[in-house]
């Protein structure tokens, strides 16, 4: 590896303020050669005009693509299809990376070269009352792991800050969903089914910043329909590609995600989304192991069949609430 080109990609929509501490960011890397690319998903405020600063400020290592507004899956694609680096980075617009990041992880890549994800720590900077406040590591981000499942199958354990993977993996797995929710943990469960192996530096390499004033898309994501549909696809796709990595169904992993997965069911059902209610009903079944859970989810279906998921998910829920042995044994709490 002789100094191979970095390419940032920072999806953007109506941050002129947080957007150019972002891209500060990258530019006060300690490596060379970087480019970043800015797409800007059809933002309605200042912020093209910021963009358009960035890039005369920097016209040799910064570049704009505009698009109309369709969400963060898409705009990061737009920016991987004009990538000409060798390694991606995915940089969210309020979030930051610490100068010593693409040194270390490029660092790590020549340590494990069968590596195809390098990562280190990231922290959580939260800006939400009073005087900011920094904590970490966050998830998994502290832990030397050699893969991403099994615990990816009950979260995605790094922010999108976190990880620089290699072009030709992305390349292999496909262009990320267009999806709201949860497209980027679909997105990294198809890295980790092709068997991929992770390089992990010992430092902080990210930060993760919350303010109380952002719009995050992963707001409302157990009631808004639409949202609730993507994560609907998400989690199946993640099953099939836990499964392909080897995860067994006895896995304790496996039994969190079968929960998660009717859980996720009677929202669904709750939504009227009578179709995806059914399909991760099934979904849970599948990664059930037989016992009471698997019991509970069988005599749940058949509530459904008899009475349709939306009036099931709410008789089941009167159910819990009227029982004096409490919810833990209710048919409507096996998530």
């Amino acid at each position: 590896m002789d100094f191979p080109l970095i390419t940032t990609i920072i999806p953007v929509y109506n941050r002129p303020f947080l957007l150019p501490e972002a891209v500060e960011s990258v530019l006060a890397q300690t490596y060379r050669p970087i480019e970043i690319i800015i797409v800007d998903d059809g933002s309605t405020d200042s912020t093209p005009d910021v963009i358009n600063q960035l890039c005369a400020a920097h016209p040799d290592c910064i570049r704009v693509i505009h698009q109309a507004n369709g969400g963060p899956g898409l705009a990061r694609q737009a920016g991987l299809d004009a990538a000409a680096g060798e390694f991606i980075q995915f940089l969210d617009s309020d979030d930051l990376l610490l100068p010593e990041k693409f040194a270390l992880q490029l660092s790590a890549f020549l340590s494990f070269p069968e590596a195809e994800i390098a990562y280190g720590a990231s922290y959580e900077e939260k800006h939400l009352d009073g005087a900011p406040r920094c904590e970490g590591p966050i998830r998994g981000t502290g832990h030397a792991y050699t893969s991403l499942f099994p615990r990816l199958l009950n979260e995605r354990w790094w922010s999108t800050s976190t990880p620089l993977y290699r072009r030709r993996l992305l390349l292999r797995i496909g262009p990320i969903q267009p999806w709201i929710n949860e497209e980027d943990w679909e997105y990294d469960a198809r890295c980790a089914a092709e068997g991929v192996s992770l390089a992990y530096t010992n430092a902080v390499v990210s930060l993760r910043r919350l303010f109380s004033d952002g719009d995050h898309l992963s707001s409302q994501g157990s009631s808004n329909p639409r949202k609730l549909a993507h994560r609907a696809l998400a989690q199946q796709s993640i099953f099939r590609c836990a499964r392909r990595a080897g995860v067994a169904l006895h896995a304790p992993e496996m039994k969190r995600f079968a929960r998660s997965a009717f859980l996720l069911s009677r929202q669904c059902a709750e939504a009227g989304l009578e179709c995806e209610a059914d399909r991760l009903h099934h979904l849970a079944g599948t990664a059930s192991i037989p016992g009471r859970h698997l019991f509970d989810l069988r005599l749940y279906g058949w509530l459904a069949k008899l009475l349709g998921w939306r009036r099931a998910t709410r008789l089941s829920q009167s159910l819990r609430r009227l029982s004096p042995r409490g919810p833990r044994n209710q048919v409507s709490n096996v998530s």
